[in-house]
């Protein structure tokens, strides 16, 4: 493959993901907005965390799948409730690690 075409192809690919950050930030920036706006985007990382955390922990080879030998959903279930007492983003992380490292290592399922 050329080398142009590589360069010129990650030069667009951070055009891409750096300006649809960069203009709300420019545009916003000096303005307030209105409570309800505010407390809006407050939830759009937790939907978009969601988003893409479900089809994770749901779907396996795009079925779902809701027993006991799906690893990743029976890890989850600690691993938030890890979060909801302690409101530890790393304690839940190293939770939710640790028991997929521990399911994997434990032939139980």
């Amino acid at each position: 493959m050329d080398q142009t075409l590589i360069f010129a192809t990650i030069v667009g690919m951070a055009l891409v993901t750096y300006i649809p950050r960069a203009v709300p930030l420019l545009a916003l920036a000096s303005r307030n907005l209105p409570p309800v706006v505010v407390r809006w985007l407050g939830y759009v990382p937790t939907a978009v965390l969601s988003a893409m955390l479900a089809p994770c922990l749901l779907l396996e080879d795009g079925a779902v799948n809701l027993g006991v030998d799906n690893l990743f959903l029976l890890a989850a279930i600690p691993t938030f409730l890890t979060a909801i007492f302690t409101r530890s983003f790393f304690g839940s992380v190293a939770m939710g690690m640790g028991l997929v490292a521990l399911g994997r290592y434990l032939p139980i399922m």
